[in-house]
């Protein structure tokens, strides 16, 4: 059993990745987010040796209302508004192939789920044009990176020692598999 990272440390991660334009940290913020949402294991959203794979640009659906937005065509400002998504499962360790999940807008202009997908799906289709990109890959003017449990376990243990022993718990205490 691991212990539950507070929303304190997870307000801070974006708080402090919503003042850089370095894509290493936002995507690892983003992923943060992603995982805090649907309590996923690292593997679902983190570039890792593990049963179940990452999710990739093509498990990505945004709607805004009814309307499904067309994440290769939509503009940005489009993507950003975005009321709704859903996440497909295509081969996840529980075994159910193409379960469909979804969450709408939770009104934190940087913490929201609909705000997370939108802006991993802008950054990659304006790197490349493969819907096989694993939502966990940033790229930067030498190339493209992955995200990995090591990076999300670093930036955790980073907010919790910058917050503080007033949260209950050392950062020793926290790992990605805390998410």
């Amino acid at each position: 059993r691991v212990k539950p990272v507070p929303i304190t440390v997870i307000r801070r991660i974006f708080a402090v990745a919503s003042t850089m334009v370095d894509p290493h940290c936002t995507c690892v913020a983003d992923m943060i987010g992603l995982a805090f949402f649907f309590l996923l294991r690292p593997g679902e959203y983190a570039n890792s040796p593990s049963d179940s794979t990452p999710f990739e640009f093509r498990d990505v659906q945004l709607f805004r209302g009814q309307q499904r937005l067309n994440l290769t065509t939509a503009p940005e400002a489009e993507l950003l508004t975005a009321t709704f998504y859903s996440l497909t499962f295509r081969d996840q360790k529980n075994g159910v192939k193409g379960e469909v999940v979804g969450l709408s807008h939770s009104g934190d202009p940087f913490l929201s789920p609909t705000k997370i997908l939108a802006r991993r799906v802008i950054h990659i289709r304006s790197n490349t044009a493969d819907t096989h990109t694993p939502l966990c890959t940033y790229f930067t003017a030498i190339g493209s990176n992955s995200i990995t449990p090591r990076d999300i376990t670093h930036t955790i243990r980073n907010a919790v020692t910058f917050l503080g022993p007033s949260l209950g718990f050392l950062p020793s205490d926290v790992t990605a598999r805390c998410l």
